[in-house]
């Protein structure tokens, strides 16, 4: 039996080597879609693993970065048991150039810089609690299978069935995105779905002959009006009409107008009602054309009862280290969506402390670390029956 308190004191000794690492990973830039820089991040990331004796799988995309998988089979554990799977992602929202205004930097507990909080902090977390781990022979209950992938922040589109076939072969996934205020682990989030409209009408002289046009942006606001509708906040479901544009002069009857909508939804009855009467939109003005295109991109993380289950084995760990955690949902999207869409239980929020994600603030507070690598650490270790057959 391990001593979590000895454990947490360990790492509360390895700040060095943890800003060492984190500081490589911020200062190699990876916006999501620059496959170049994400896949030389990558191989630094992989190289990384791999000293730990990990076996470390590269799986190649043709556009997006190469998504990383990692194996942790250590001698004396069942191989064929379900394993962990710990999810994260090393992509970020950042273009290249950022650094130059929000360079990597330490100001007393707080590490700054694009991508710290969101999420490349919790990858070397992981990193460094696994070689901890490894350094007094502690060893997870089960296998653990690492899955970073390259494309989270652009809607996990390459990596999406990676992640699911993963999820439905694991006993259940540890999401490492950002926590909620206060540290709270997220154990529900909304689906997120995300439509384009277009309407195309007829141009004319708008003071001419105004009567020969059939004006895109009038049909568009007709349609802004029943899409708002849609929403209801009651049952957790919001739309968001956030772009529109059309039109080509102030003299011109529109011929095409667009928008943009992104709704949320916190469960999958909701998901289905909201697609159905989007793809059911009928145009308002005689002779314009309504093109709707899009639709939910991640189901919602629904809290379950294994939902439940992982969440109090987390809190008794941290109760024995002397600290509280609360559980919380968000309208936020996540790769933990996808893993819990296909059955499989999963606690999500289990990163590092901090503020800022996507902002010019972006923050990770160091004082979380030691706590925040135990807690990951206790889970692997945990024995946890959540109700369902392994493996023959």
């Amino acid at each position: 039996m391990w001593d979590a308190g000895e454990f947490q004191s360990a790492i509360s000794t390895q700040q060095d080597l943890y800003l060492e690492r984190l500081r490589r990973l911020v200062e190699m830039e990876s916006p999501s879609g620059d496959k170049v820089r994400v896949d030389r991040i990558g191989k630094v990331i992989s190289d990384d693993w791999s000293e730990l004796g990990l076996i470390v799988e590269m799986q190649s995309q043709m556009e997006s970065g190469n998504q990383i998988k990692i194996r942790w089979d250590p001698a004396a554990v069942d191989p064929g048991l379900k394993p962990w799977l710990v999810v994260g992602h090393f992509d970020t929202v950042w273009p290249v150039g950022t650094l130059l205004e929000m360079p990597f930097r330490k100001e007393s507990h707080l590490l700054y810089g694009p991508g710290t909080y969101d999420m490349k902090a919790d990858l070397v977390m992981a990193w460094l609690t696994v070689a901890e781990m490894q350094k007094r022979a502690i060893k997870p209950s089960r296998p653990v299978v690492f899955l970073w992938t390259s494309d989270e922040e652009t809607g996990s589109h390459s990596s999406r069935e990676l992640i699911e076939r993963q999820a439905k072969s694991a006993h259940a996934a540890l999401v490492l995105e950002p926590p909620m205020a206060g540290g709270a682990l997220k154990t529900a989030r909304k689906g997120v779905g995300s439509y384009r409209v277009e309407t195309r009408g007829r141009s004319a002289h708008a003071g001419v002959e105004p009567e020969k046009g059939r004006s895109a942006i009038l049909e568009l606001a007709h349609q802004v009006i029943q899409i708002q509708s849609m929403a209801a906040p009651e049952l957790g479901t919001t739309i968001n009409v956030g772009q529109i544009g059309g039109g080509s002069a102030n003299n011109v009857v529109p011929e095409r107008a667009w928008a943009e909508v992104d709704a949320r939804v916190a469960t999958l009855e909701e998901a289905l009602r909201i697609d159905s009467e989007m793809q059911a939109l009928k145009p308002v003005t005689p002779n314009v054309l309504l093109i709707i295109s899009g639709g939910l991109n991640r189901p919602p993380m629904v809290r379950t009862r294994a939902t439940e289950v992982l969440f109090m084995e987390a809190r008794r760990i941290a109760d024995r280290l002397g600290r509280s955690l609360m559980e919380g949902a968000t309208g936020g999207g996540s790769d933990g969506n996808f893993t819990s869409a296909v059955g499989c239980p999963t606690l999500d929020g289990l990163g590092l402390e901090g503020a800022g994600a996507h902002a010019p603030h972006e923050q990770i507070d160091l004082r979380s670390l030691p706590f925040r690598a135990t807690l990951l650490a206790g889970l692997l270790c945990s024995e946890l029956d959540i109700n369902h057959e392994e493996r023959p």
